[in-house]
């Protein structure tokens, strides 16, 4: 079974118990096989929490969650060693953080020092204990959720860790046929309890190795670098894409092609992707909330106005 159809089967399972999202089903999944992480933003109730433990459950993956409150210590996240009198050593009881998918639960309301707990854990897949380093279980995965609403009691996010994240999603409200078909699924059990994996973990890693194999031709390349480069003039923009920011959106590209079974990225890749991947990466001045201008509305902007390379036939 080629990738196209294995990753459709997880897709297809995902849908099972998250329905009409079948897009954001698949952003999920291009940021796993790019061994990224999503920041998921949304009001509560509409299934972020349901989307991470379907996505666990159809992979066959471990699967935790953190519970982020104000109180919330980075022990808490990563681990800590504890003494034990009998042999008179310190051993490391591992935290929440070591599985392989991981929800944090409304990260913005704990605080910034717990958040920082997250940064080697998402950049280097690793974390450090009394100055010992650890290796995470691959695959390993981060799936934050914040509301957009309420800001009392929260801590926003530094711009340091939002680059840590690949993609930034919104769910949405289901239209009224979709939320009927929700309730008529949830008369009896809950789907969730139902789903079963359809791909195994040693396929995922597999696929993700396929998506780094993914060709990326230099018009592609460069076209990502004159996007980037844009964002970083624009009169409304303090602080544009970074170099990690044209980074993410190659590999998202790259795994994007592969989920969609092509060999090559294209530039319709790019431009699908490249609002969920500058959204959160561009930090706006006064001027713009003034205006009412958003990242999402300047990165349809850049888009608008760049040249798109024509894509040279494979071959050639």
């Amino acid at each position: 079974m080629d990738a196209k159809q294995l990753l459709e089967r997880v897709i297809d399972n995902i849908e099972k118990v998250i329905i009409g999202k079948r897009d954001i089903a698949e952003l999920s999944i291009v940021a796993m096989l790019s061994h990224g992480h999503v920041l998921l933003e949304d009001v509560p109730g509409v299934g972020k929490t349901m989307l991470v433990r379907a996505l666990a459950k159809s992979v066959g993956a471990d699967f935790k969650r953190i519970q982020f409150t104000p109180d919330l210590l980075p022990s808490d996240v990563i681990g800590v060693s504890i003494y034990n009198p009998k042999d008179m050593e310190f051993h490391f009881r591992a935290g929440p953080i070591m599985g392989n998918i991981i929800l944090a639960d409304e990260i913005n309301r704990t605080s910034p020092k717990t958040q920082s707990s997250l940064l080697e854990a998402m950049e280097e897949a690793s974390v450090t204990i009394d100055g010992v380093t650890m290796q995470i279980p691959k695959p390993f995965f981060v799936m934050a959720t914040q509301n957009p609403i309420e800001y009392e009691g929260t801590y926003p996010l530094p711009e340091a860790q939002l680059d840590r994240f690949l993609l930034k999603i919104k769910m949405g409200y289901p239209t009224p046929k979709e939320e009927m078909e929700v309730l008529n699924r949830a008369r009896a059990a809950a789907p969730i309890e139902e789903l079963t994996s359809v791909i195994s973990l040693s396929e995922l890693l597999e696929l993700q190795e396929q998506a780094k194999l993914i060709k990326v031709d230099e018009t592609i390349r460069s076209y990502i670098v004159d996007l980037s480069r844009q964002t970083r003039q624009d009169a409304y923009v303090y602080l544009g894409v970074s170099p990690r920011g044209s980074i993410a959106l190659m590999k998202a590209s790259q795994a994007y092609a592969l989920l969609k079974g092509r060999d090559y990225v294209t530039p319709d890749d790019v431009q699908y992707l490249a609002k969920f991947v500058f959204g959160h990466r561009i930090m706006l001045r006064s001027e713009a909330r003034y205006d009412g201008i958003t990242a999402e509305e300047i990165t349809e902007r850049i888009l608008a106005k760049t040249h798109v390379p024509v894509q040279r036939l494979v071959g050639q």
